[in-house]
């Protein structure tokens, strides 16, 4: 039961828990779909609901075998080599890209900022079909379709939104005196750089580069324009198997990407208030 203070009313204490509920409602909501999935992964029947066994708690009704099948089919090994690389090869693009274009952005004299802001963050915005068919009809024009390196090069382009966004974040109230300060000190700008500004922004830089990862280990539309059979994903193996076959093994690499997620989402929050100790702001 909460403390409440001595002048606090019962219209209050009554919206205080009100509110409290609609919190958790909305909680649920969004978070009771996704956890589901997690005991039916440990289903010993192939099946997608739950059995007699599970809901009695009976330990044979469990099993790892979809995990065993998983680990041991080549076809998932092979998704898992893909995503990892294109992952981490879209990662360093986007990351690259994405922290440049947001230091040119906040120089103070930096013409038509707005517009460029906009058309950088743009592939946020429009629907991921239509930039799949787009970057279909381009790259097929230059060799690239069905290649890693044109599902690495499409994949940075979604990511690099991230970083600028984060990367900007961190900028606003970026102490500028401390870059003349070391000018003046003889400093060029590769320390400058190194030595003073990537120290500061870190956190927003790696935030992005983890929104730029998930980004592109989870995405499957521009990987089903883009990608042949060598250049098949998790999420893309994910989709055919719904199609072709129905296999829980879905159910249990569905329960290590949240797993993946969560480890993500807890690694931002730690950044977070990291950036909010190094700017001096009270944490939130």
């Amino acid at each position: 039961m909460a403390k409440f203070a001595p002048y606090v009313g019962r219209l209050e204490r009554t919206w205080h828990y009100t509110y409290l509920t609609i919190c958790g409602l909305v909680f649920l909501y969004l978070i009771l779909p996704i956890i589901m999935i997690v005991p039916l992964s440990f289903n010993a029947e192939p099946y997608f609901t739950f059995t007699e066994g599970m809901l009695d708690l009976d330990p044979e009704a469990y099993s790892t075998r979809w995990y065993q099948d998983f680990f041991t089919s080549e076809s998932w090994l092979h998704s898992i080599k893909n995503s990892f690389l294109i992952a981490i090869a879209a990662t360093f693009i986007a990351t690259a890209l994405g922290t440049l274009a947001a230091l040119g952005l906040s120089r103070p004299h930096m013409p038509a900022r707005e517009a460029i802001m906009s058309i950088l963050i743009s592939p946020m915005i429009v629907p991921l079909i239509i930039s799949g068919a787009a970057m279909f009809f381009f790259y097929s024009q230059i060799n690239l379709a069905q290649t890693h390196l044109g599902v690495i090069l499409a994949h940075a382009a979604l990511g690099t939104p991230f970083v600028v966004i984060t990367v900007t974040a961190t900028l606003v109230g970026f102490d500028r005196s401390l870059i003349r300060a070391a000018n003046n000190l003889g400093a060029n700008e590769r320390i400058v750089f190194f030595r003073i500004i990537l120290p500061l922004i870190a956190p927003g830089v790696i935030s992005g580069a983890l929104f730029a990862f998930i980004t592109s280990f989870d995405e499957v539309v521009i990987v089903l324009f883009l990608a042949g059979y060598e250049q098949r994903t998790i999420p893309l193996e994910m989709w055919s198997g719904i199609r072709e076959q129905i296999s829980p093994t879905i159910l249990a690499v569905a329960t290590m990407l949240v797993t993946l997620s969560v480890i993500l989402l807890a690694t931002l929050e730690i950044l977070r208030r990291r950036s909010e100790a190094q700017r001096g702001m009270a944490p939130s």
